[in-house]
């Protein structure tokens, strides 16, 4: 391999590290929020290819990946990140995790999230989930409506963070995605 070759992948790592170095943690990114007291939570998956560990395959998209939790401003400002966590996990067990749900309900913070955080307490917001053998209220049916029309820009900056090409297919080990998703909040403030 030539040498500038070998350069060239020394120094992408190394300036991924440094922005990744600008990145708040959870704590500092909900504390600079200065929206309507709530924020927007969902978890998503980046496929991977080189996977060594158990628990990286994940059965939606039928591959191996991570699992990213995105948290945003009311208007779909990224906020933060969470390091890679294998893809088989489960949105609630990587916001425990992450202690997303702890940290909001001490900064008196409201989450709005989809129907895969339902249970997880403090502050969090979820759609009304329909039992089995009944049917949903009118106003039930009004009431997650308006929920997903609130929680559209998350889905909006989701479809954006999956526009990096290292995250629609990474090609790279999963342990380096957590420096990945660490920087990629700097990238996108100045993208």
């Amino acid at each position: 391999m030539p040498p500038l070759v070998r350069w060239r992948r020394s120094n992408w790592s190394h300036w991924v590290t440094l922005l990744g170095a600008f990145a708040s943690s959870l704590a500092e990114a909900l504390t600079g929020h200065h929206g309507d007291r709530y924020v927007l939570l969902d978890g998503t998956v980046a496929k991977t290819c080189r996977v060594q560990a158990q628990g990286h395959y994940y059965g939606k998209v039928r591959r191996e990946g991570v699992n990213l939790q995105v948290i945003t401003a009311d208007e779909g400002t990224l906020l933060w990140i969470s390091p890679a966590l294998p893809g088989g996990t489960h949105d609630m067990k990587a916001a425990r995790e992450h202690d997303i749900m702890t940290t909001c309900a001490r900064l008196d913070l409201e989450v709005l999230a989809d129907k895969g955080y339902i249970g997880a307490g403090g502050t969090v917001i979820t759609p009304i989930r329909r039992r089995t053998h009944t049917e949903l209220s009118g106003k039930q049916e009004a009431s997650n409506k308006v929920h997903a029309a609130l929680r559209a820009p998350v889905e909006r900056t989701i479809a954006r963070i999956k526009q990096w090409r290292i995250l629609s297919h990474a090609r790279i080990s999963p342990n380096k995605l957590s420096s990945v998703s660490a920087a990629l909040p700097t990238l996108m403030i100045y993208t």
